[in-house]
This record gives structure tokens, sequence and C-alpha cells, in this order.
């Protein structure tokens, strides 16, 4: 088994403004897909997502049983070479830093932040 965690996904209760939160966060463009039998909610994959790739993936998903939390389980983020650089951007697009960017010895930095939607979210990185 290459991951423990294979795919995510980030409820929200306002679909675009939760989409535009994760584009500016994670300087890239959401997927966004129709809702369809196969899937019956609102859904957009996050940015670098590649359903062929076999890497683990995720999305803002909308739809009833959707709740978000900030209690629960905690998903961190890939926050690339130095994750202050996304999260300099969560309080300018709609969240809130909750623990700055903080060491964890060798096994680098992780950070928290709530979302736009309310949801407990986190990063980490190496540097």
């Amino acid at each position: 088994m290459a991951n423990v965690i294979n795919w995510f996904e980030i409820p929200a209760k306002d679909f675009d403004r939760a989409c535009n939160f994760y584009e500016k966060v994670l300087g890239g463009t959401v997927q966004k897909i129709e809702p369809s039998d196969e899937i019956p909610y609102q859904m957009a994959f996050l940015p670098g997502y590649d359903q062929n790739s076999g890497e683990v993936g995720g999305a803002v998903v909308t739809g009833e049983g959707y709740e978000p939390s900030t209690t629960g389980s905690v998903i961190y983020l890939n926050g690339g070479d130095d994750l202050a650089v996304p999260l300099g951007r969560v309080e300018n697009a709609g969240g809130k830093v909750i623990v700055p960017k903080t060491a964890i010895g060798e096994n680098g930095f992780f950070a928290q932040f709530t979302d736009s939607e309310g949801n407990r979210v986190a990063f980490h990185s190496m540097g």
C-alpha cells in the first residue's frame, strides 16, 4: 500500500466561496464537476489533482451530510517547499490562521487554519 489515505473531501456550505478560497490559498484552479447519477453532490477537485496519477487527491464538496467542522479529523495539505507561502494567503482569502508555522523537529513544520467554511485544516512542509 503506497498511502494510507487515497482521497479526502472538504465540506462546504457555500460551494463557490469555498472553491475561491482554495484557489487563492493553493494558487491554482479547482476543477468543478456537475452532479450526476454517479456523484450526486457539487464537487471540485483541488488544484493539481490528476485522477490517473495514483496519488492522493481531494475535493471541496457540498451536499446533504457534508457539514464543515473545527472538530474531528484534520486534513494536512502539502505546504510545498515552505508552508509560509500558502499560509500567508489564508486570511486574505477569508480564512483564519489558528496555529502559525511551527517547527516539529526533523519532521519539518506544520500550521493550522480555518477555511472560509469553518473547517479546521492544516499544512505540512519540510521547509
